[in-house]
């Protein structure tokens, strides 16, 4: 009997899998992140220095991330990401963790079983 497909929130434990969540963060792979406060101070004030009306953005808004470089070989090894901000900007946030609080990135949910 097949199970039902696996729906998660963000940071919310994934079941055990051969493939996924993948062993340890890879150049281009996507991920999700989650704005800290000082994300949004830079976020306003990249978008002051350039004039540019956007969505706002809060601490706790999680957003599409590109991983653009890994510092490491383990699950847990900083990265710097791209983030594709609701709005003709990004956002480049440097050395973060996997995690769940605000700063940190997460997998996406899996898709299927």
């Amino acid at each position: 009997m097949s199970q039902p497909p696996v729906v998660a929130q963000i940071g919310q434990p994934q079941p055990p899998d051969t493939f996924w969540p993948p062993p340890a963060p890879q150049l281009g792979q996507q991920v999700y992140y989650r704005l800290d406060a000082s994300d949004v101070r830079a976020i306003h004030r990249q978008r002051l220095a350039v004039s540019l009306r956007a969505a706002p953005v809060r601490a706790g808004d999680v957003f599409p991330a590109l991983i653009v470089r890994v510092s490491g070989s383990t699950p847990d090894a900083p990265c710097n990401l791209h983030v594709a901000l609701d709005g003709p900007d990004t956002y480049w946030a440097q050395q973060v963790v996997c995690g769940t609080a605000d700063g940190t990135w997460a997998w996406p949910a899996r898709q299927g079983a």
